[in-house]
């Protein structure tokens, strides 16, 4: 709400600038991005109100703790809507809003390098507290901080494949994600509990819901195949040229993510079928299948051939990549399609 509240005020003072030049209250976005020519000072406390409502919806570390709770708290429904549509929010919002408007203060050396030091951060932290949770569902919520660690650093090492990798991480996280919510509450519905220790060896009496598990954790580690691999490795492929040492850093992730995924894998279907209470849990009947059918569809179709999305994304990649670049240094374009 306070991030909210700060972006709020932000709107409103571009909006009076707008009214200003216009002679008439406005706040056309276009109108705003081709006419409202602010000082630096101005320019970076804008940004700095924007960037920080974005960071919180995100959410990028340190603003990242609300998450974990939330997920934990909310009904499955719940979960599955927050990690595949509400933060893509805030990653939608660096991109749409907060380099076009300010692209001088998103390029600015010295938030730039902070934004990605807390990215990099996030996608390290992230994936090491998931590695020690022992409830399943917030073992999940600590991972999508650790991805949406790549978003961000894939929007601001500003690269044409890194934007690519960043929109494609944004996408195949809401897939796998809420696939990994679905069956976390799925279970739950079964045994009551999130407790990773309260299971083991349940491959042997629900095998559909172990497969389609394995499948998606595979996807969210970002096994090569998936829809996991191509996002990730675009954006350490694009963050390389700008950003190598976050780059590098980052990539141990992937050896952590595939730690705490796989390792409660081992530990919820695999091992010995040791407690009684898990002999009788029923699979996943049709109903629950139709509706994971389409996510793994999604999963191995945008893992084997990721074409029509990146063919759809490049122009947009380089058009803002080009105009942030250019406006940076310059005053901005006069040409509202080439923000967009």
């Amino acid at each position: 709400m306070i991030g909210s509240l700060l972006m709020l005020v932000a709107i409103l003072y571009l909006g009076s600038e707008a009214s200003r030049v216009a002679g008439a209250p406005n706040f056309s976005y276009d109108f705003i991005l081709n006419n409202v020519h602010l000082d630096p000072t101005t320019t970076l406390w804008l940004f700095g109100a924007f960037a920080l409502a974005f960071a919180v919806k995100v959410p990028m570390f340190p603003f990242h703790t609300w998450l974990p709770d939330a997920h934990v708290e909310a009904p499955t429904a719940g979960s599955v809507i927050l990690a595949a549509i509400m933060l893509k929010m805030g990653t939608f919002g660096f991109i749409r809003f907060a380099l076009p408007l300010f692209p001088s203060a998103a390029m600015n050396p010295a938030v730039r390098n902070l934004i990605i030091v807390l990215a990099v951060i996030g996608i390290v932290y992230g994936a090491l507290v998931a590695m020690v949770q022992p409830d399943f569902k917030k073992l999940v919520a600590y991972s999508s901080v650790s991805h949406l660690g790549f978003v961000m650093l894939g929007i601001f090492s500003l690269t044409v494949e890194s934007m690519q990798g960043a929109l494609m991480v944004n996408i195949n996280h809401g897939v796998s994600t809420g696939a990994l919510f679905l069956l976390v509450g799925m279970i739950y519905e079964r045994r009551h509990t999130r407790m990773i220790e309260d299971y083991g060896g349940i491959a042997k009496v629900v095998p559909i819901f172990a497969t389609i598990l394995t499948i998606v954790s595979l996807s969210s580690i970002g096994v090569p195949g998936t829809n996991g691999f191509i996002g990730e490795f675009l954006v350490l492929v694009g963050a390389y040229k700008t950003q190598p040492v976050a780059a590098v850093i980052s990539a141990t992730a992937v050896i952590f993510a595939a730690a705490y995924l796989l390792w409660a894998l081992q530990r919820i279907i695999y091992n010995k079928l040791s407690k009684p209470e898990n002999e009788t849990i029923k699979d996943l009947n049709w109903r629950e299948i139709g509706l994971l059918v389409p996510l793994l569809i999604a999963i191995v179709w945008m893992g084997v051939y990721p074409k029509p999305v990146l063919e759809k994304t490049e122009a947009a990649a380089r058009r803002l990549v080009t105009y942030v670049e250019a406006s940076a240094n310059t005053a901005p374009a006069s040409a509202s399609n080439t923000a967009r």
